[in-house]
């Protein structure tokens, strides 16, 4: 090697140790530093519903209020249509997404999952004087039966899969789908088993819940943007201690096994 090129070989190191180091912030560096953690929820019952007064309640909102006490900071939620929730996300309009999220692997190559709070599963709900003739679920796949759903949920795969030849009517939130149901304008409704029971249980003399198991069991969990490996290490953890002492099962219950949380909720 020439004398310069040996100069050069020594130099090298110096010139690399004074380049400019580009230092990208992590998204639990930023919730820390300004005291809140931003929310993405949809509305569904009870993962998220209004209270009486406007409130939100519901088992994410205790989620992600917990999630954020336990970090030091203040849970600040935005109300998404369903759809455009991880859209939101990858936008960085907020941190994360509470917890009623079905892991699929689709969803998985746009978002990072959280390890599962619980499972869950996509139920039906049918109206009673509609479907009274109905006595089987292959007689619901017919071109004459109405279905509504919620777009881009786990229920909506199902309806694609299970009633091919139905007329399915998506929706980008649940309540013009309930409402559909209800008022005797569609046969069936898909959703999250736990939605489809409540609505049954508020609409007993027009709804029936014919299938007391998921059609397709699902696992539910916190969804962070792709490449926030701190912000997702500390939710794993937090998910591990939740559900080790008690306090996820315990939330869990109340909102999905009792209804004791609907005196709160709007009608």
């Amino acid at each position: 090697m020439t004398p310069r090129f040996q100069f050069l070989g020594r130099f090298l190191p110096l010139l690399l140790l004074c380049a400019p180091v580009t230092v990208t912030a992590d998204a639990l560096d930023r919730i820390l530093e300004s005291k809140t953690l931003r929310v993405g929820v949809a509305e569904f019952a009870p993962w998220t519903v209004r209270s009486e007064s406007g409130r939100l309640i519901g088992f994410e909102i205790d989620v992600a209020n917990k999630i954020a006490e336990d970090m030091g900071v203040t849970a600040e939620f935005e109300v998404y249509e369903w759809e455009e929730i991880i859209g939101a996300l990858e936008a960085g309009e907020i941190d994360v997404i509470a917890g009623g999220m079905a892991i699929t692997p689709e969803r998985a190559l746009r978002v990072n999952f959280s390890r599962p709070l619980a499972r869950s599963g996509v139920g039906l709900a049918t109206n009673t004087r509609m479907t009274q003739d109905v006595t089987t679920l292959e007689a619901l796949n017919d071109p004459d039966i109405v279905i509504t759903t919620v777009a881009d949920t786990l229920a909506y795969s199902v309806s694609q899969t299970l009633f091919d030849r139905a007329n399915v009517n998506v929706f980008p939130t649940a309540g013009p789908a309930e409402k559909e149901l209800v008022e005797g304008r569609a046969h069936a409704y898909l959703a999250g088993m736990p939605e489809v029971r409540f609505l049954v249980l508020r609409n007993p003399a027009k709804l029936d819940l014919p299938l007391n198991e998921p059609l397709l069991a699902s696992s539910e969990a916190l969804a962070v943007k792709k490449g926030e490996q701190q912000l997702l290490n500390f939710l794993d953890a937090w998910v591990t201690a939740r559900q080790t002492d008690k306090w996820l099962p315990t939330s869990r219950e109340y909102w999905f096994g009792t209804l004791e949380w609907m005196t709160e909720a709007k009608n």
